[in-house]
Formats: structure tokens, C-alpha cells, sequence
């Protein structure tokens, strides 16, 4: 018997019977092709309904030609949509999955358009979005009409294909919230004004739906309990509609989450990263409706662990947990987490840089700890070497690390060697910058991994020439790293200056004013800015870009700004360092020329990027064997393309 017998009891929800209480939130992958359903993204949710899911909620489908709100995203807007639809359906069902589409409309929240031109932008008023800077035409009544007919029409088309369901998409400030709002609706016609009339839109999609598709056939709803933003609905407000929607009858379930789209306050919350620390913080919000409502409530945000989830349904906070990244992470998750293999889980980390900052990229989704993900129809299989080998890898970051478990998976002899006594690489120096402890999961997910596939590791030495004729392997795996880029610098010798890796490490004594001198415009420089501002330090961050956290993800790049104004840390965009002395820093704008100094300064940290560490790979320059390098001694990077590479090599060898 499971120990989660909350998690894994089946739930009926209208007519479906759902047989756990997982579920994968719709969430856009960038999958779809010309907005239809893809062999890719079959696969992508194919794997996740093999791993055990109880219900998959496919991404938004648009309603309405004014619904494009990205260039990626699928469309229910004709009849050309079914075959797609069907096949998805299919490939769900045939691993007892459930599935359901969510019909959407974005109203003023526009991300982009297929060929870069500015797509037009409709609301229930003229009210702009802060966030992708749209300033909105209010709908008229004959477009009100025509969509409230998409969604109905999409719905139709949807049971027509096989899910088992519909959810619509009222959350995070998108078009029915933006009617509900009544900060956002300034309209004085019958959608407008009394609470009743800022429903009747939302009320009108219910009942178009329900009249479309029947009673027998799941219809839902996804609402945000707080937008987390200043012009955003409150929980008394998504309430007071929750409500009054219950009382209609019309809806079979509601699915509670947070945040808004048209803020960034409000949109880190869509895919809240590992600076949010609380797991599961949106379930008191789902306890508030379900106090209100009899149908089954569900709930996402940060539930990142079935010993959470199973603590939400346990307590009646909600029916069905949303974990979506958890599943992207590891789409076996509810599957080894029913047979209590829990240490075996690759806990996401939250730190959206390969899953929603894919999205943000335009790119497909991935996972830096699994890029298997998204890659389903490439290397969702693991195939057997047809002959075993001995294989030596030198390096234990996670680009060795992956490689060493995925070539011992299919069946090599696998020697790993690490020169320190720990694995892990720069790994374990990300997680000491603050809000960034979680990342450390990376090192514990890809360990727990090297020693189920029994890869054998060494550590406290380091391979050189020698070690390698002693060896004899069939195959040199080089992931040796990189180390702290030091550029020249006039005057170094007068000031006190120090690289990131001695701050972390507590090797340097930096005084009470520091200048961070952060080339990579990346996490290691804010998190230096906020580590040292807490220390008590005077933080002056000059980034040579024209903002911090230029390279990372957006929501963790705009929590973290918000965190360092609170701290008082003064950023200096377009600012190159080139010089140095006993009190001054001196850098040089990196448009306009013109010089910058910094005075009364104790110390310079420089955060300025890494250099590979070539030193084994040219020592093996002219060795006759087969030489792989990966991850950082190929080239300085993150570790997302590290573990890339460690897949890679591990399958090609």
C-alpha cells in the first residue's frame, strides 16, 4: 500500500473519474506546430500519462483570432484542430490518464505576433497592461458575442476529439478577469459597473459551454485567488465569483492559483521560482473556495514534492494537487512516488530557466536537470550500447555526472573521477548566493542518479596522462570545468581585489563598500549584491549590460531586483571595469565612453564570467584514444547546457 493514500485515491469530478490526485496544469511548451498539436508534443504528454498522471491539462487553446497571444500556441478555432486533438487524446488515455483542454483568451495580455508586427489588443476597457506595454481597444458587442461563440465552438471541438473535458481560463488577469476586475472594467453598458454585470461575461462562456458540450462532459474553471499585483483581483473578489458561479451549477470543479499576468509583482507568481520559498503557498486560497463550494477544488504553485501534495488533500486544503514541474522534471515522479521510491524522485528545483524561460525564448521546453524533456522523440528512450566499453570521466559536475549515469545506464563500465572530495562543481558554490539553496537539488538529484546506474567514482584525485595509460579506457570523457575569468586590470596591484568564489567561500574580508564588477549581467552578481547588502555592506553593482539579471530568467530576475532596491543596493548599468586603487573603482561606460569612478571603495569583487579549464585537454592535445569534452571545459557556460552535453556524449558513446 502507497504512503500517500490521500495522493493516490481516485477522484470524481463530473463525469470523469480521475485516478490519482496529480495533475499536470496546462502550461505552454512551444511544442505545437502552426498552431496544431505536434508528434512532439504527443510525446511530451504521452510521457508524463505513462508516468502515472492523473490528469493532464493540454496548454491554452485560442478561442478567437484575438487570442494569438504568442506565435506557439494551439488553436481551437477550427474544425482543422480535431485530428491533432484526437491523436493527443489518444496517446493520454492509452496510459489511463485523463485529459482536458483549457479555451482561452488573453484580452490585453499580448506577447508577441508571427512576423514581429504589433498584434491589436482587446479588453473589456482601454485600461494598459504593465507588463508587455499594451494599451488595449475595449470590445465591442459584436466581438463579445463572437467570442463567447469561440468558446463554445472550441469546447465542442474538444469533446469531438476525446478529452474529458474543458477548464477556462479566467486567471491571471487574462480576459474574463479583466471583465471581472472592476479596477480594469470601466465599461457602462451591461458587461460594466454592478458586480453582476462585470460577471455576465464570464457568466455567458459557462453557460455557451455548457449548452455547447452537455452535461455529460467536465467543464471548469481556472481563476487566480490573489493577482498579487497593484490593479490585481483580491481574494475577496475571485471569491464573491467563485460564489455566484457555484450557485449557477453549471461548473464541475475550480482551479485556484496566483498571481497576474499584466504585472511583473504578479507574473512571477504564474511559475513562482526558488525565491519563493514556501512549497504548496497557494493552498490557503484553495481552502478559502473549497470552505465556499461543494464541487472539487484544485490548487498549483510551488508543489514540487509529493510528500507536499499529499499534505494539502490530506488536510482538506484541496482535492487535486497541480504539480507541473515536478513532472517536468521527472515525468516518473507519480509513479516511483506510489511504490515509495521517494529518494529515487528528481525533485524539481524551481529554477525556471529551461521550462518557462524556454517559453520566454520562444524555444521549446526543457529541464536543465533533464533535457529529455521536450526531447521526448529523440532521447525519451535509452537504448542499450551494443557492446559494453570502459569508459573514464574526468570531472564530477553535472556535466560528468550525467554523462558517467547515462553511459552506465546503457550498459558501460563507468569510472568517474573527481579531484575533490565532493561532487557537484560550481554547483555547490550557486547554492550558497541567497534564495538559491534549492539549486543545490541539482547536485543531490544528479548524484542519487550516478549511484543507481553504478557508476563506479573516485574521489580526491585527478586524472592526468598517467592516470589514463594505467587506465586503459575505450573512451576519455573530459567535464573538468572552468575557473573565475580574471581580465586585466590597471592599478590591481594597489586595490584590494577579490572574484566571486573567495566571496562565497568566505576567503575574503571585503570591508564595509564594495563594488561587484558583474560582466555576465547573471545571478552571480545580484546574488553577490544581496549576500554582501545583508552582511552590511555598502553594494554598488555595475553590470556591463543594460540591466542585472540581463541573462536569467525574467521572474527570478525581477524578484531579485525588488529584493535589492529594498536593500539599498545601487545598480550602474553599461559599466565596463578597467581599473583600480586603494580607494576608487574606475570603469568606463560601455556606449557613451566616458568615464565612471566609483569612490570610497574597501573592495572590488569581480564576477566576470569563467574560462574553461583546458589543462587536461591539452595535455591529451595529441592522445591517439576517443576524446569527449563537455560542459564548462568546452566552453564556460550554465549548467543546463553541461547536463546537455552529459546526455549527449553518455547516449553517443
Amino acid at each position: 500500500m502507497t504512503a500517500l493514500p490521500n495522493l493516490f485515491s481516485p477522484i470524481k469530478v463530473g463525469r470523469a473519474t480521475i485516478r490519482n490526485r496529480i495533475m499536470s496544469t496546462g502550461h505552454d511548451t512551444v511544442l505545437p506546430h502552426a498552431g496544431k498539436v505536434s508528434d512532439e508534443l504527443i510525446a511530451y504528454h504521452e510521457a508524463r500519462a505513462r508516468g502515472g498522471v492523473g490528469l493532464i491539462v493540454i496548454q491554452v487553446s485560442a478561442v478567437h483570432e484575438t487570442a494569438r497571444y504568442s506565435s506557439h500556441m494551439l488553436m481551437a478555432t477550427t474544425d482543422d484542430a480535431i485530428p491533432g486533438y484526437r491523436r493527443l487524446t489518444e496517446a493520454i488515455h492509452r496510459h489511463g490518464a485523463t485529459a482536458f483542454g483549457q479555451l482561452f483568451h488573453p484580452g490585453r495580455e499580448i506577447m508577441d505576433s508571427s512576423d514581429g508586427t504589433i498584434q491589436p489588443s482587446f479588453s473589456a476597457s482601454s485600461f494598459p497592461a504593465d507588463r508587455f506595454h499594451t494599451q488595449p481597444a475595449p470590445m465591442a458587442r459584436r466581438m463579445i458575442r463572437e467570442v463567447v461563440t469561440g468558446y463554445a465552438a472550441g469546447a465542442q471541438r474538444m469533446k469531438t476529439a476525446g478529452f474529458d473535458g474543458v477548464e477556462i481560463v479566467a486567471s491571471h488577469g487574462y480576459l474574463p478577469a479583466q471583465f471581472l476586475n472592476k479596477r480594469t472594467n470601466a465599461r457602462t453598458d451591461e458587461y460594466g459597473g454592478p458586480f453582476e454585470n462585470r460577471l455576465r461575461f464570464l457568466r455567458e462562456v459557462v453557460t455557451a459551454i455548457r449548452g455547447a458540450v452537455g452535461r455529460d462532459f467536465v467543464v471548469g474553471l481556472r481563476i487566480s485567488g490573489e493577482e498579487m499585483g497593484h490593479d490585481g483581483l483580491e481574494l475577496v473578489e475571485s471569491l464573491e465569483a467563485i460564489v455566484a458561479l457555484e450557485a449557477d451549477g453549471q461548473l464541475d470543479y475550480y482551479n485556484v492559483i496566483a498571481g497576474s499576468s499584466a504585472t511583473l509583482a504578479g507574473a512571477i507568481h504564474i511559475v513562482p521560482p526558488m525565491i519563493v520559498e514556501a512549497t504548496g503557498y497557494v493552498a490557503p486560497f484553495a481552502a478559502a473556495v473549497k470552505a465556499k463550494v461543494k464541487r472539487p477544488v484544485f490548487v498549483g504553485g510551488r508543489i514540487n514534492q509529493p510528500q507536499v501534495a499529499e499534505r494539502i488533500v490530506a488536510s482538506g486544503q484541496a482535492d487535486v494537487c497541480g504539480m507541473t514541474r515536478a513532472m517536468i522534471a521527472d515525468p516518473e515522479m507519480p509513479n516511483k512516488a506510489r511504490e515509495g521510491r521517494l529518494d529515487d524522485i528528481r525533485a524539481c528545483i524551481a529554477c525556471n530557466q529551461a521550462c518557462i524561460g524556454h517559453f520566454h525564448l520562444g524555444v521549446p521546453i526543457s529541464c536543465i536537470q533533464r533535457p529529455e524533456t521536450g526531447r521526448e522523440l529523440s532521447y525519451g528512450t535509452r537504448t542499450k550500447a551494443a557492446s559494453p566499453r570502459r569508459i573514464l570521466i574526468a570531472g564530477g559536475g553535472p556535466a560528468g555526472m550525467k554523462a558517467a549515469a547515462v553511459a552506465a545506464e546503457r550498459g558501460h563500465d563507468v569510472t568517474l573521477y573527481e579531484r575533490s572530495g565532493q561532487l557537484g562543481g560550481q554547483v555547490l558554490l550557486a547554492q550558497l548566493l541567497p534564495g538559491r539553496t534549492e539549486f543545490g537539488g541539482l547536485v543531490t538529484n544528479l548524484v542519487r542518479e550516478v549511484e543507481r546506474m553504478g557508476v563506479r567514482v573516485v574521489r580526491n584525485t585527478e586524472v592526468t596522462p598517467p592516470l589514463i595509460e594505467r587506465d586503459k579506457p575505450d573512451a576519455v570523457i573530459l567535464a573538468t570545468g572552468a575557473h573565475p575569468r580574471i581580465p586585466p586590470l590597471e592599478g590591481a596591484e594597489d586595490g584590494h581585489v577579490v572574484n566571486a568564489w573567495q566571496v562565497l567561500r568566505g576567503e575574503a574580508n571585503v570591508g564595509k563598500s564594495v563594488v561587484i564588477a558583474d560582466w555576465r549581467s547573471d545571478w552571480i552578481g545580484m546574488g553577490l549584491a544581496e549576500k554582501l547588502a545583508r552582511d552590511g555592506c555598502r553594494v554598488r553593482l555595475a553590470i556591463n549590460g543594460y540591466m542585472a539579471g540581463e541573462l536569467i530568467h525574467r521572474y527570478v530576475r525581477d524578484q531579485w531586483a525588488g529584493t535589492l532596491h529594498k536593500l539599498g543596493v545601487e545598480t550602474i548599468p553599461y559599466a565596463r571595469v578597467f581599473g583600480v586603487d586603494a580607494t576608487n573603482v574606475y570603469l568606463q561606460h560601455t556606449t557613451a565612453g566616458d568615464p565612471i569612478i566609483i569612490e570610497n571603495v574597501d573592495t572590488l569583487v569581480l564576477a566576470q564570467g569563467h574560462e574553461r579549464e583546458a589543462t587536461l585537454a591539452d595535455a591529451l592535445e595529441d592522445w591517439p584514444g576517443e576524446l569527449h569534452l563537455i560542459g564548462d571545459c568546452l566552453n564556460a557556460r550554465t549548467a543546463e547546457e553541461a547536463v546537455l552535453e552529459g546526455l549527449k556524449v553518455g547516449t553517443r558513446v
